[in-house]
């Protein structure tokens, strides 16, 4: 069974309503798809910001450490690099 939607109520100030509206009315859809999208896509920004900071968090801690190096892949990197020469 597929999930059911869930009802959020989302008061918007005059301008942002008739903008939202106004955008409706130009695509042919409802109101309420083009702020569910809008929605979507700033919680995946928001979720791909937080993993971009993490990881250079995690780059600055560890750069340079041995958490930051594989030495035997580094290695075999650098032999596959002097055998295609």
């Amino acid at each position: 069974m597929k999930d059911a939607m869930r009802n959020f109520h989302l008061p918007l100030p005059p301008a942002l309503y008739a903008a939202l509206k106004k955008e409706a009315k130009k695509r042919g859809r409802p109101a309420t798809a083009i702020a569910r999208s809008a929605v979507e896509s700033w919680l995946f920004r928001a979720r791909a910001s937080e993993l971009h900071e993490e990881i250079a968090s995690y780059a600055v801690k560890h750069g340079g450490s041995d958490m930051d190096l594989d030495r035997s892949l580094e290695v075999a990197g650098i032999e596959s690099l002097l055998e295609s020469e």
